[in-house]
């Protein structure tokens, strides 16, 4: 794994896909959250190190930029408080090995994915 994209992804699942944002900003709706936000980019509570505008273009790759099978691991990873690692697993469908492949490759992924757009 990538310990900056692993801190990005945590980061990004906590202000969008916890029980908290739910609760703040609309269901970790991106359009719900700029405007209760009133269109301002704003760090993220908590002490935050990923920009709000960061975490919509992690939100974009993982939803429209990643193969499928990337996007459950990422999704079961980071946004699954509530499942076992064995569950986890058995819910992608995978190894206990290709599951940590799996994530690694969407690490990859999102790292070239961020470049390319910060380029």
């Amino acid at each position: 794994m990538i310990k900056r994209i692993d801190e990005m992804l945590k980061l990004w699942a906590e202000e969008l896909h916890s029980e908290r944002a739910a609760t703040e900003f609309g269901g970790g709706n991106m359009i719900a959250m700029l405007m209760a936000c009133k269109g301002e980019l704003i760090r993220g509570t908590r002490g935050s190190r990923v920009l709000l505008d960061e975490s919509a273009d992690i939100e974009l790759i993982v939803n429209k930029h990643l193969p499928a099978q990337l996007t459950v691991v990422v999704r079961e990873h980071y946004c699954n408080h509530d499942s076992l690692l064995s569950q986890k697993i058995t819910y992608c469908g995978c190894s206990r090995k290709a599951y940590y492949e799996r994530l690694h490759e969407a690490h990859e992924c999102i790292a070239s994915l961020l470049m390319a757009k910060a380029a």
